[in-house]
């Protein structure tokens, strides 16, 4: 298996490529996660499942979307596939450092900028990809009430139901239009998934934001899904909010949008998230 791997960066790369030490490191969550090198070149590898390539290739795609808006840092990915039973993908090794106050404004800043990038077909994308490892439903949508409301949070509610009883499920998503009331926004290039783990700087303080759950939508759902782990460093929103501004009504729509994956939480460890993810809902109905 290695040595295919290698080949295929070789082949992919246009330069021999030998595996002279692979070592495993954290970062792969719910992969396998390495650091191949050469003693000279290093690489970043994943590995899963045979069944897991397409959330692999859906990774790589979005990788390359975000890094084709030469707005922010990403890994580039490098090949992807499948080899002896097991999935993998297989990007460029980031050494990462000690953040700054200036690594976070800059973030901020940049961000903001890749969230200038819009879709002109709509909220969504061109294929499907996933949120952990939850399917995350991507059909391109004229309009972000009926995006958020089928494709993200009904969505999640159906498979919520298999663990819980959430009552006021139907009355939330009758709702949606009314809790959006006045807010249009533009189909924006999202990371989809940036908690603080999803979000770091390389050792030259270069900041970059990892493993994206990569489509079109309200520039929101990114700024919101910082906050829910306790939030990133005061001058990252500060640098956003100098770049893009949020509008009025963000502190209410925050709720809504990191619903979607306090319920995905639930769906994929069940436990408090379940209580959260009711108290949300209550909050958003009063």
């Amino acid at each position: 298996m290695w040595n295919e791997i290698a080949q295929e960066i070789s082949r992919v790369t246009e330069r021999s490529f030998e595996i002279q030490d692979r070592r495993s490191i954290g970062g792969g969550s719910i992969n396998q996660a390495y650091r191949l090198t050469d003693g000279d070149r290093d690489f970043f590898l994943k590995l899963n499942q045979a069944a897991q390539y397409a959330m692999f290739e859906a990774e790589a795609l979005g990788l390359k979307e975000m890094a084709d808006s030469h707005t922010i840092r990403v890994p580039r990915p490098i090949c992807w596939g499948i080899v002896e039973g097991s999935s993998y993908i297989v990007m460029e090794y980031l050494p990462l450092g000690n953040s700054s106050r200036d690594a976070w404004y800059q973030l901020g800043q940049q961000l903001a900028a890749m969230h200038r990038v819009v879709s002109d077909r709509g909220f969504g994308w061109h294929r499907d990809n996933t949120i952990g490892d939850t399917p995350q439903k991507n059909p391109w949508t004229a309009d972000w009430v009926t995006f958020y409301g089928e494709h993200r949070l009904r969505y999640q509610l159906q498979l919520a139901n298999r663990r819980g009883n959430f009552p006021r499920q139907a009355e939330l998503l009758a709702a949606l239009p009314s809790l959006l009331a006045g807010h249009e926004p533009l189909p924006s290039l999202v990371h989809g998934d940036l908690w603080s783990g999803n979000a770091s700087v390389t050792v030259d303080g270069t900041p970059v934001i990892l493993d994206p759950a990569t489509y079109y939508g309200d520039r929101e759902v990114d700024i919101a899904m910082t906050e829910v782990f306790g939030g990133f460093p005061q001058a990252f929103y500060e640098g956003y909010n100098a770049a893009y501004p949020l509008t009025a009504g963000y502190e209410k729509r925050k709720i809504l949008y990191n619903l979607y994956h306090i319920l995905n939480h639930f769906n994929l460890f069940g436990g408090g998230y379940g209580s959260q993810a009711q108290s949300m809902m209550e909050r958003l109905l009063r």
